[in-house]
């Protein structure tokens, strides 16, 4: 067994919106092939958090509907939201000065003039908002999950994911650079996808695809979420002749608790 590395803190977003045939979307990204951790593969979009997710944190004037949050549930809506900018430009935020949530146009405004610049480090995400006199939305985001990476892999995430309507007519789009195509796809589509082999799907990600493919619209989802007891999944793996087995808890709502699958990515 490989060597087990510490778990770093890491967020993504299943961002939603009500589909033209009465069945919920969510915006998902193919990983570019060369990116080292779920190369290939559909998924929310997501990372780390950063140091710059913390600076944030400390700056309370950049962030509304933070009430009641530690400053690590802070970090980890904070990075989720910056990641989800960063790889498709869809923004979570209100103006300052308003708090209104800001509109389609000037998201996409601000994603033109500063997105490249994000993502080649050119530009802080705290910059950015001060700039722009924006707060994130932290309380557009409802928890849905928290994974942890099994031991013994040696690329580890404590990832929290959260739902999230998406705003009204923020379409996002991939950034080519860690993900070389973006859809919105229905979460029944995305699972058969991914059993034909169109899509290439880690483990995870289709759990909370077929949990999510229970609800029947954005509403009924973040109803559902806020009432989640979240218990927290770190699958135990084994091998076996077929494959790997992994095993999660059964009170974390997944339909189950041991599942045959092939290669963990």
């Amino acid at each position: 067994m490989a060597e087990t590395s510490a778990s770093r803190p890491a967020s993504t977003i299943l961002l939603l919106r009500d589909g033209a045939a009465r069945e919920i979307e969510v915006f998902m990204m193919v990983r570019h092939h060369q990116i080292e951790f779920n190369s290939g593969a559909l998924v929310f979009p997501g990372g780390s958090v950063d140091a710059g997710d913390k600076e944030i944190v400390a700056r309370a004037d950049l962030y509304s509907g933070g009430e009641g949050l530690s400053e690590s549930d802070c970090g980890f809506r904070i990075a989720a939201i910056r990641e989800t900018f960063e790889e498709s430009g869809i923004l979570l935020a209100r103006s300052k000065e308003t708090g209104a949530p800001i509109d389609a146009r000037r998201a996409g405004d601000i994603a033109d003039a500063h997105r490249v610049a994000l993502n080649e480090h050119k530009i802080s995400f705290l910059d950015i908002l001060a700039d722009n006199g924006l707060q994130l939305a932290l309380d557009t985001l409802v928890p849905y999950a928290h994974w942890i990476t099994p031991e013994g892999m040696p690329k580890r995430f404590d990832t929290w994911f959260f739902l999230a309507a998406a705003p009204p007519d923020q379409l996002g789009a991939h950034d080519g650079r860690e993900s070389t195509d973006s859809i919105w796809v229905s979460p029944r589509e995305a699972v058969e996808g991914g059993e034909s082999g169109r899509f290439k799907l880690p483990f995870p990600t289709t759990r909370n695809l077929i949990r999510l493919a229970k609800q029947p619209n954005v509403s009924a989802a973040l109803e559902h979420a806020r009432g989640l007891s979240i218990v927290t999944v770190m699958p135990v793996m084994t091998k076996t002749e077929t494959g790997r087995q992994l095993r999660i808890p059964h009170e974390a709502g997944y339909d189950g608790e041991v599942f045959e699958v092939g290669a963990v990515g």
